[in-house]
C-alpha cells in the first residue's frame, strides 16, 4: 500500500532537484537576453524623447511579454519540442523558415550585443568599443568552449543578472525619479509613439529572445504535462524578474531628465549615470551594460543555434557551432563601421516584427493541436490573453514600417 503511494511523488522530487539550477538559469537567460544593451540604449534615448511618457510604453511591452511568454513556456514546455520542431510538424518547412528569420535577427540582435559590451568596457576602462567588443566576444566563446556549457551559462547569467538588479535599483534611488509623473503617464500617457513601442517590445521579447528561456528549459530535460506547475513557476519569475530591471532602468533614467539634465554625446545612457552618481555612476553604467551585453551575446547565440540544431546533435557540435556564431557577428561588428546605438534600435526594430511569425505557431499548437500537448487541456484564458497580445502586436507591427524605412535613411 505504501509503495503505490510514494511512487507518483518521486519522479517529480527528482526531477525538480535535478535541474533547479538550470531552470533559475532558464528564467535569467530569458530575462537577460530581454534586459541587453539594446534596451539600455533605447531606454535612455526614448525616456530623453517622450520623458515620462515612455512610462507607458514600458507597462505595454510588460503586459506583452506576460502574454507572449506565459504562452510560448506552456506549449513548448508541455510538447517538450522546439518551436522550430513544433512550426515543421504543423506547416511543413515553416520551421525552417522560422529558423532562417530567427537566426537572421539573432545575427543583427548580436552584432548589437557585441556593440553594447565594447560601449560597456569603454565606460569602465576608457578601452576603444571595438577591442572591448571583441575581448567579450571571445569570453563569451570561452564559456561554450568549457566542458561543462551548460553549467557555466546557467551561473554567469544567474550572477550577472543579480548584480545588474542591485546596481540598476541604486542608481534608480540616487537619481530620484517623479514617480508620481511616471505613475500617471503608464496609465494616462502624455504622448503615444507606436514605433518607440514596436521597437522596445522588439528588443524585449521579439526574435530570438521569445524562445531563451523556454528552450533552455527543455533543454535542461524539463517538459510534459506533469510539469506544467513547475513550467507556469518559472515563466512567472522570469517575467518579474525582467520587469523588475526594466523598471528600475527607466526609473533611473527619468530621474536624470527630470532633473533638468541635458543629456549629450554618443553615448547617452553613460552621460545619465554620470550625471546621477558622478564619475562612480559613470563605471557602474560600464559594469551594467557590460553584463548586460555579455548575458545577451550568450543568449542570442546559444538560442539561435538551437532554432538550427536538435536534441541529436552532439552538444561538442552545438557549442562548436555557437562559437562560430558568435565569431561572425563580431567581425561583421568590427567591419561594420555603424554607430552602435542606431545599431541597436534598429535591431529591436527588426525583431519586432518578427515576432507575430513565431507567435502564430505557438497559438496554432494551442488551439488546435491537442495531440502535440498528450492530451493536454489548454486553458482558455491563456489562449485568449495570447491571441490579444498577437493581435496587438501585428498592429503594432503595421504602424512601424513608415518608421522602420526612415531609420534605413
Amino acid at each position: 500500500m505504501s509503495t503505490t503511494i510514494t511512487t507518483p511523488t518521486t519522479p517529480p522530487k527528482k526531477l525538480k532537484n535535478k535541474h533547479r539550477g538550470a531552470l533559475v538559469g532558464a528564467m535569467f537567460l530569458m530575462a537577460t537576453s530581454a534586459v541587453g544593451p539594446g534596451f539600455i540604449v533605447q531606454t535612455t534615448n526614448f525616456t530623453v524623447q517622450l520623458g515620462a511618457a515612455f512610462a507607458f510604453a514600458i507597462v505595454v511591452s510588460i503586459l506583452v511579454d506576460i502574454a507572449v511568454q506565459l504562452n510560448v513556456w506552456r506549449v513548448i514546455g508541455v510538447t517538450g519540442k522546439r518551436a522550430q520542431e513544433l512550426a515543421n510538424t504543423v506547416f511543413p518547412g515553416a520551421g525552417w523558415f522560422l529558423a532562417a528569420l530567427i537566426c537572421l535577427g539573432g545575427l543583427v540582435f548580436n552584432i548589437g550585443n557585441i556593440a553594447g559590451a565594447g560601449l560597456g568596457v569603454n565606460a569602465m576602462l576608457g578601452i576603444d568599443p571595438k577591442i572591448g567588443g571583441a575581448v567579450s566576444a571571445l569570453i563569451a566563446i570561452g564559456i561554450f568552449l568549457s566542458k561543462r556549457a551548460g553549467v557555466a551559462l546557467d551561473k554567469i547569467v544567474v550572477v550577472l543578472g543579480a548584480l545588474m538588479i542591485l546596481l540598476i535599483g541604486y542608481v534608480a534611488i540616487v537619481s530620484r525619479p517623479p514617480l508620481g509623473e511616471a505613475l500617471r503617464n503608464a496609465v494616462i500617457p502624455d504622448n503615444i509613439d507606436f514605433l518607440v513601442i514596436t521597437t522596445l517590445i522588439g528588443g524585449t521579447i521579439g526574435g530570438y529572445i521569445t524562445y531563451a528561456g523556454a528552450h533552455r528549459m527543455i533543454d535542461a530535460g524539463v517538459s510534459g504535462k506533469e510539469n506544467v506547475g513547475e513550467i507556469t513557476r518559472s515563466s512567472i519569475f522570469g517575467i518579474i524578474i525582467t520587469g523588475v530591471i526594466r523598471v528600475l532602468l527607466f526609473l533611473a533614467i527619468l530621474g536624470v531628465v527630470a532633473g533638468g539634465v541635458t543629456l549629450t554625446g554618443d553615448n547617452l545612457a553613460a552621460s545619465a549615470f554620470q550625471a546621477a552618481a558622478g564619475d562612480i555612476g559613470l563605471v557602474l553604467f560600464g559594469v551594467i551594460l557590460w553584463a548586460a551585453s555579455i548575458t545577451s551575446v550568450i543568449g542570442a547565440a546559444y538560442t539561435s543555434i538551437s532554432f538550427v540544431t536538435s536534441a541529436k546533435t552532439k552538444p561538442r557540435t552545438r557549442s562548436i557551432a555557437t562559437c562560430v556564431f558568435i565569431a561572425v557577428s563580431t567581425v561583421v561588428y568590427l567591419f561594420l563601421g555603424q554607430a552602435p546605438a542606431t545599431l541597436l534600435i534598429m535591431a529591436g526594430a527588426i525583431n519586432g516584427l518578427i515576432l507575430p511569425v513565431g507567435f502564430t505557431v505557438i497559438l496554432w499548437v494551442a488551439w488546435r493541436r491537442r495531440d502535440l500537448l498528450g492530451g493536454y487541456v489548454y486553458p482558455k484564458w491563456l489562449l485568449l490573453l495570447g491571441v490579444a497580445a498577437w493581435l496587438l502586436t501585428l498592429f503594432l507591427g503595421y504602424q512601424s514600417l513608415g518608421g522602420l524605412a526612415k531609420l534605413w535613411v
